[in-house]
């Protein structure tokens, strides 16, 4: 009686420990395998190195809109494919906080050519150019040209005025 009640209790045990599911605190986007315009989440530990034991539904937020994505062997593809260069801000939610990437991707004719953007060059360049105004009083209207241009590419690949603040906060929290 004794043993089947040891035995009971270590199948609980173990039931509970393939029960919980793993955490996803860092990612590495990449294009798919298949060259098929989509993107491939791919589920990575601290240093950057890929966790294969990943499986099961995470939601994911991809430049606004909630998906939910299906993780095989740490790796899920993005169900959309992009049809231009453009940013691409994506971001993830968890008991261990909101882990987020903003990126660039190129499309050319070999594929997608994703490039992360560290947010905190969201801040700095627009004020390195409103410094630059200030301290060259010349400057001002090329600054401004600068800026506008700068506010139009933004814009015209996808990253849009609350992306873009949602991204530097999320760096800035990133810091803390």
């Amino acid at each position: 009686m004794r043993q089947l009640g040891l035995m009971l209790l270590f199948l609980a045990i173990s039931a509970m420990a393939f029960a919980q599911k793993s955490d996803i605190n860092n990612f590495i986007v990449k294009e798919n395998l298949l060259k098929n315009s989509k993107l491939a989440i791919i589920a990575a530990d601290s240093s950057g190195n890929p966790i294969e034991n990943i499986n099961g539904l995470y939601t994911f937020t991809v430049s606004g809109f909630t998906q939910p994505l299906t993780f095989h062997s740490g790796v899920a593809v993005l169900p959309l494919q992009l049809e231009r260069s453009a940013f691409v801000y994506i971001k993830h939610q968890n008991d261990k906080g909101t882990h987020s990437k903003l990126l660039y991707v190129y499309k050319n004719e070999r594929g997608l050519d994703p490039y992360a953007i560290n947010s905190m060059w969201l801040i700095l360049f627009p004020a390195l150019i409103i410094f630059l105004a200030f301290a060259f009083r010349k400057f001002i209207i090329v600054a401004v040209i600068i800026m506008i241009v700068f506010i139009y590419f933004n814009h015209s690949n996808g990253l849009n005025l609350s992306t873009f603040f949602e991204t530097i906060f999320d760096g800035l929290k990133s810091l803390f």
